[in-house]
């Protein structure tokens, strides 16, 4: 096993590894909702060592993945315009919009800026007043206070050159979604650390109460994603469903209580398309009204509409990203991946990402049993 010959306490590893074996009575299934987790999984090879034990399934951990194809293309269309500089995080570049990406666009000649932080946008927008500077405001509820942060500085020095273009969405309520469904074969989550470490872990009290579905946060080392999924098989066998927090070091129930409330004073709980997911009930965040001259979608409405053309006319249909996201087919399992979708010519987002569950399968389908 991989993970074995790097750690630095295999002992401890292949323990927990014997110790899921030994509880497990039949196969359990259970989903991880984060990106990173699903990388981890498989270059370390626990999924391919767990294979007859426990399934798992990938969920919509990625949130490059996630952002509907509309919003990258209102991206597109605001960077092929001269006066319009979109500022994104380099993993944005490369997803594919309907018909371009954002760096088709920037091969072309559009301004599309790489950017390390939300505020290097708004710098980018101090620096240079002749132009709009665009931020795409991409992530889960980890990246949603910085750019809330980044808000209130071009507030606070009056910048009316700067917008958001915002797509974060929320994991809790695509959890719920995700249990919605009527062939979903979950029964227990790994839930996301770093997305814990902002939100806390009190919000999935309700949802696993309702459901009777575990949830135990887990961090992304081998050692973390193993007890993770010991504790949550443990409670699969003894029929108990509870929330658990397999990764204290980072995570407190109450998570960041600050970073919550800067989200707050920004943004407002709105329902969301999210990629190969539809809308979901309060799935995202949108501005509130008193920084709603922060809205790119908003202020360049008049230039282009962002829902100029209904997410399914834009599906690729030799693309099953939508079906790899809701956790019901396997990267591997697509007969695009890896002839006619690869890193290099990407029909979908999670193939490009580098939390996407294609790319991870390519970089480390040898270790996954294929």
């Amino acid at each position: 096993m991989k993970f074995l010959d790097e750690f630095r306490d295999p002992a401890l590893a292949r323990r927990l590894l014997d110790d899921i074996r030994d509880r497990v009575t039949r196969p359990r299934v259970l989903m991880e909702v984060c990106g990173g987790q699903t990388h981890s999984l498989l270059r370390y090879g626990i999924e391919a060592e767990l294979e007859g034990t426990v399934e798992l399934i990938h969920g919509p951990g990625c949130p490059v993945c996630v952002t509907p194809v509309e919003a990258i293309d209102f991206a597109v269309e605001l960077a092929s315009r001269p006066e319009i500089v979109v500022a994104s995080f380099g993993d944005m570049l490369r997803v594919p919009g309907s018909t371009r990406s954002l760096a088709d666009v920037r091969s072309s000649g559009g301004n599309v800026r790489i950017v390390y932080s939300p505020l290097d946008a708004v710098e980018l927008a101090k620096n240079e007043p002749e132009r709009q500077v665009v931020f795409f405001a991409v992530g889960f509820e980890t990246t949603a206070p910085a750019t809330a942060l980044a808000v209130l500085q071009a507030a606070k020095l009056r910048l009316d050159n700067f917008t958001l273009l915002v797509a974060h969405v929320r994991v809790l309520p695509a959890m719920e979604t995700l249990m919605s469904a009527p062939d979903c074969r979950v029964e227990g989550f790994l839930a996301a650390g770093h997305v814990c470490t902002v939100t806390g872990f009190g919000e999935y009290d309700d949802f696993v109460q309702r459901h009777r579905t575990p949830v135990v946060v887990t961090g992304f080392e081998p050692v973390d994603l193993l007890g993770g999924i010991l504790d949550c098989v443990t409670q699969l066998e003894e029929s108990r469903a509870e929330v658990t927090n397999q990764y204290a070091r980072s995570v407190e129930r109450s998570g960041n209580e600050a970073s919550q409330d800067i989200v707050r004073q920004v943004y407002d709980v709105a329902d969301t398309p999210w990629r190969g997911l539809g809308v979901i009930p309060r799935g995202g965040y949108r501005l509130r009204p008193e920084f709603q001259r922060f809205d790119a979608a908003e202020r360049f409405s008049g230039l282009i509409s962002l829902q100029a053309v209904s997410p399914d006319s834009r599906s690729n249909d030799e693309c099953r990203s939508g079906n790899v996201l809701s956790g019901r087919l396997k990267p591997v399992d697509c007969p695009a991946f890896g002839t006619h979708c690869t890193p290099e010519s990407p029909l979908g987002a999670p193939m490009v990402s580098s939390e996407g569950a294609c790319a991870a399968y390519f970089r480390y389908q040898s270790l996954a049993g294929h």
